[in-house]
Formats: structure tokens, C-alpha cells, sequence
């Protein structure tokens, strides 16, 4: 690629560069990479206004790799256009921009994948997702990627969007799916457990979940947005997320319990993945608490971007003229 030119990536060519399972690994790799220093993240920010809508940014450095990254994007009632922006970390020209809704959805599944895969029971063949828009189709196949499901269980509060959605699991993952006329149904007894919602008060507590089960909590990412109640937090053996520090100004969740407890409970899943701990034997509930961070997108970018170089997959862009400052 010429040194003066940039790739633009539309959805379309990162659909064809990478799929969930490749996905997940990379996130992997990403997360040990931030264990052992040699990634970091920028801290997520966001501001809020009237109906319920955010901008939101969140990025990070790959030293090793030489690239820096950003990617934002604003939610509002009319959807999203996230994008994400690869920046050569020595001399600040710009390697990428990447359309990132296909690759905000892998990530947002495949980071469930990773903490799914060292957090679940080996044998957890059944799960329950509560929440249908357009993250949780990419949540049940994160799940499918690292546990073998017999069963998927569907809950929304519209029965015309289970139906759908149930439909959706079976045309599009081949998985056997139901919908569950409540939230307490879907979950009884289920060994993992994925919410995805825009809920803005807890909706699951602790006496609906069974002893042994898996929670990954995915949707709420604002102050604003809750999804499970407090009593969840006591009866976990082990509490990760992928940005503690993300989760201690943004988790309402968060916030509510451990700003009056104990912090160092919450563990990194880069910490999980990098020292290789599994699920203790004995644990009842283990939670994983994603908030969205920029290593996870970085590793995606990074991956797509060399596979596009390396397929001449991508439109060919001018780098941007980079003015000189004036120094007098």
C-alpha cells in the first residue's frame, strides 16, 4: 500500500474478512497483550441528552503492533454509524477507517465468547437471552462458538420480537430455540445467562438464578441503564469485566454496590485470560460485566486491516494533508 494512502473498510469487506470464531481469538490475543503492558486503553467516555441518546468514544494503543485507534459513534432513535480510525502510533497518519457496526457487533459478541469460554461450566449447554435487538443475535453465536448449546431460551417483552427472534436462531445459527413468556421462565435453571437490553431498572435478581450459572450483562453501558439487581453481586464467585475502570465511572450496576465494597473484587478478563483461570470447581454465579473497550475494537481493526492488505480488499483514500504548526 503507498505510504500517502489510507484504506477505507466498509461493513461489507469486514463481514468478508473475519468471522465471530476468528473473532473471538483476536480479542484473546488482544486481551493478553493489555496483561502484559504492551496494550492500553484510552478511557471511554460519553455524554447523554434528550430521549435517551449518547456519543460515545473509546480507543487504545498497540505499542508492538505501531497503531493507535479510535472509534465513536453516536446512538440515537434512529440507530448508529460507528466508526473506527487506525492511526500509525510514530508518525500519526492515518492507516484505516473502518465502518464498525459488523465489527462493534463481533466484538461486543466475541468478548462475551472469551468470557464465556474460561467463566462457563464446560458442560453449560443451554442459554438464556433476555433482550432481541440487534446485538443479541451476535451474543447467542459468541456463546455457540465456545459451548456446545442444545437450547436456547428467548425472552423480549414483545412476543411478535421472540417469535422473530426465535426464527432468526434457527434460519441463520441452527440452533433449537423457544421463546419464554417471562424473564423468570427464560432463565430458571439456564447455566448461562446473556442480557442485552436498553433497560433502565434491574429487571433480574438473584433468587431467579440457579447455582452454577454464567452471567454475561451486555446492555448497560450508561448510568442511566441497569439490568440486574444488586443481590446478584454477593453470590458471585467471580466478578470480571473488561474495563474495571470503565465499570467504576459508567456501571450503575457497579456503582450501586461496589463504591461502598471492594473494588479489587473485580477482576480484568485480560488478568482471567492471561493467568488462564478457569471457573473454580465450586463457584455458584460467576459474572462478566462488558462495558465496551477500545483494546477489543483495536485487536478486530488491527486483524482486519492486515487481512485487507494482504487480500487488496478495501477503497484506496488520500491521507489527509498534515499542516505545519507554526512555531513563531
Amino acid at each position: 500500500m503507498s505510504a500517502d494512502s489510507a484504506l477505507w473498510l466498509n461493513e461489507a469487506d469486514v463481514a468478508s474478512l473475519i468471522d465471530l470464531r476468528e473473532a473471538i481469538d483476536a480479542i484473546e490475543h488482544g486481551l493478553r497483550l493489555e496483561a502484559r503492558g504492551e496494550a492500553c486503553n484510552m478511557a471511554k467516555t460519553h455524554v447523554a441528552w434528550g430521549g435517551g441518546n449518547t456519543l460515545h468514544a473509546i480507543g487504545a494503543l498497540f505499542s508492538d503492533a505501531g497503531v493507535a485507534g479510535t472509534k465513536t459513534w453516536v446512538h440515537a432513535a434512529g440507530g448508529a454509524t460507528p466508526l473506527l480510525i487506525l492511526f500509525d502510533s510514530q508518525t500519526g497518519a492515518l492507516r484505516a477507517v473502518i465502518e464498525a457496526f459488523a465489527l462493534g457487533q463481533l466484538r461486543t459478541g466475541g468478548i462475551s465468547g472469551v468470557a464465556t469460554r474460561w467463566l462457563a461450566r464446560d458442560d453449560a449447554d443451554e442459554l438464556a437471552i433476555i433482550g432481541t435487538s440487534k446485538q443479541a443475535l451476535a451474543q447467542v453465536a459468541a456463546v455457540a462458538a465456545v459451548r456446545s448449546l442444545r437450547r436456547v431460551r428467548v425472552f423480549s417483552p414483545h412476543p411478535a420480537h421472540r417469535a422473530e427472534f426465535v426464527a432468526h436462531v434457527h434460519a441463520e445459527l441452527d440452533l433449537v430455540a423457544v421463546p419464554a413468556a417471562s424473564i423468570a421462565e427464560a432463565v430458571a435453571g439456564a447455566p448461562i445467562i446473556t442480557l442485552v437490553t436498553r433497560a433502565t431498572a434491574p429487571f433480574l435478581t438473584a433468587a431467579m438464578v440457579a447455582r452454577g450459572c454464567h452471567l454475561n450483562a451486555v446492555g448497560a453501558i450508561t448510568p442511566e441503564r441497569a439490568e440486574f439487581a444488586s443481590d446478584i453481586l454477593p453470590r458471585c464467585t467471580v466478578v470480571a469485566a473488561d474495563s474495571v475502570s470503565a465499570a467504576q465511572t459508567l456501571s450503575r450496576e457497579f456503582m450501586d454496590y461496589f463504591n461502598t465494597g471492594d473494588w479489587s473484587r473485580v477482576a480484568p478478563l485480560s488478568s482471567i485470560v492471561a493467568e488462564q483461570r478457569e471457573r473454580p470447581r465450586d463457584a455458584d454465579l460467576t459474572l462478566f460485566k462488558a462495558m465496551g473497550m477500545g483494546i477489543a475494537d483495536l485487536a478486530l481493526g488491527i486483524e482486519v486491516y492486515d487481512r485487507a492488505r494482504r487480500a487488496n480488499v478495501g477503497r484506496h483514500i488520500a491521507q489527509p494533508r498534515r499542516a505545519q504548526p507554526r512555531l513563531h
